[in-house]
């Protein structure tokens, strides 16, 4: 603790803090429950050669020999312009042997073998000795997208999570590489303001507690050296890194399968663009559609979970049926896109004090969490439900700080898997004009009794025992007024 003064800038200390909490948490969160698997080597990563196969985007390049003088970092690799002027800045300035690392989620600029090799490219002209893409689109949906929606995790009420929980997969993948080079260092291009500079290196360090993060946001002398966007391009041009020096908006995003979200820029005015002016650039248009484009005509789907794990989507109309967990990601954010769903314009708290706005399309993700609330309420037992509701609220909290390798997490995580020992069955989903309509639900296990609700059918309830079930629950209420009369 005593490196911990006040002579640290704040976040700096407060991560250092929270690093120090993580390397006591990390021998202590053995062994890990569903969602916050530990890393371990990949049998698809390979560091001999490039490679990929089929319709995976997984590729591993050694450029060249690194230098065995050197330590080596692994860093969270973009290829846009502030990871590759750090990845040089890393290589060039401070000595480091740099294995470039990027994730595959689902974001649009690796759809292509071309757009991948480009990121590859870059990465070697900026410096790197190796570079990595690793395809974790499919564990994304299902070691960390499920387990949320199975969580019903979505925080401050809207937002769904999908850049934290993107975070800890991100950073899972990167441990693993560290480990496959013998890298002890790592680093991520997140700024000193932001959550994600908070969620990476919790991540790490909840799963190595010995390994060091280099963070050049927080270093003063990065930050005196790059003052602004200008600055990054003379350093890039200067170190023949080829970048895009146009930029049309200053807004940012960051996308996956989950979601898309867009911040900063001309979107930090929380009151823009208000009802008299247009979002700028591709804000709230790259995976859904204005309400105004949106088909008159609704789509029906019949969405089926098993333990709260969505395992079919099923379109009423053409008869299509998508069942790999992947695949049926992509398929309700396509058909939910279509329909304008999943659009939303907050401002939300972040980890770090301060408020930020964000503009996000989930499409998707709120088709599977309208769905799978709605199977809760009729498998659930009331006060398991109530009690489940509660502990979202915190297991989104702890989502969005970055807290997924930690043991109240998989404490959490225990509680929200036998929650959902029941929700298994189908949900009737109608898609209009941005709206999720449940038009019905069904389930083996259902707690819903139809005889015992009807007002046609005496079922096995005696309504004469009510009499006494609400004298008692009166008891309290007439007291209080009692009181209340005697005071006047």
């Amino acid at each position: 603790y005593s490196r911990i003064t006040f002579t640290q800038p704040p976040i700096t200390a407060l991560i250092m803090a929270l690093a120090l909490f993580a390397r006591r948490l990390a021998a202590s969160s053995l062994p890990r429950t569903t969602g916050v698997a530990m890393p371990r080597l990949s049998a698809a990563l390979s560091t001999s050669a490039s490679k990929s196969s089929g319709d995976s985007t997984d590729m591993v390049v050694h450029f060249r020999e690194p230098d065995p003088s050197k330590p080596k970092l692994v860093l969270a690799y973009s290829g846009g312009l502030d990871t590759s002027t750090q990845l040089s800045y890393l290589h060039n300035d401070l000595g480091f042997e740099v294995c470039a690392y990027i994730a595959d989620l689902g974001q649009d600029d690796l759809k292509t073998p071309e757009e991948r090799e480009a990121v590859r490219d870059k990465a070697a002209a900026s410096g790197a000795y190796a570079y990595y893409c690793r395809d974790l689109r499919k564990e994304f949906v299902t070691d960390f997208v499920f387990p949320s929606i199975r969580g019903n995790a979505i925080y401050e009420t809207r937002y769904l999570l999908g850049t934290a929980m993107a975070r800890p997969c991100i950073a899972r993948g990167q441990v693993e590489v560290c480990n496959i080079e013998g890298a002890r260092h790592i680093s991520h291009g997140s700024t000193g303001k932001g959550n994600d500079q908070v969620r990476f290196e919790m991540c790490y360090l909840g799963m190595d507690p010995t390994i060091n993060c280099v963070t050049l946001w927080r270093d003063p002398a990065y930050c005196e050296k790059f003052q602004g966007r200008q600055d990054l391009l003379d350093y890039a041009e200067a170190h023949g890194i080829p970048v895009t020096a146009t930029k049309k908006h200053s807004y940012s995003e960051d996308e996956n399968l989950m979601h898309i979200s867009y911040e900063s820029g001309e979107l930090e005015d929380p009151a823009y663009p208000g009802l008299t002016d247009e979002y700028p650039g591709l804000v709230l248009k790259k995976k859904s559609k204005d309400l105004l484009d949106t088909p008159d005509e609704p789509a029906d789907l019949i969405i089926a979970f098993e333990k709260g794990t969505p395992v079919s989507v099923t379109n009423a109309k053409d008869g299509t049926v998508v069942t790999d967990p992947l695949a049926l990601v992509l398929y309700l954010n396509e058909i939910g896109g279509e329909h304008g769903v999943g659009r939303i314009d907050i401002v939300e708290n972040r980890y770090v004090g301060m408020k930020s706005r964000g503009c996000y399309e989930t499409p998707g993700g709120t088709i599977l969490y309208n769905a799978h609330y709605d199977l809760e309420l009729l498998t659930i037992d009331r006060e398991v439900q109530r009690l489940r509701d509660t502990l979202s609220i915190k297991y989104a909290e702890l989502i969005y700080n970055g807290m997924w390798f930690s043991p109240e997490f998989a404490f959490l995580t225990t509680a929200m898997e036998k929650a959902q020992e029941f929700v298994t069955g189908e949900v009737a989903i109608r898609l209009h004009k941005g709206n999720v309509m449940n038009r019905g639900r069904s389930s083996p296990v259902s707690l819903y009794n139809k005889d015992l609700v009807s007002m046609d059918v005496h079922g096995g309830f005696d309504p004469t025992m009510s009499t006494g079930f609400i004298q008692t629950l009166a008891t309290r209420v007439k007291a209080s007024n009692a009181r209340a009369q005697l005071a006047q």
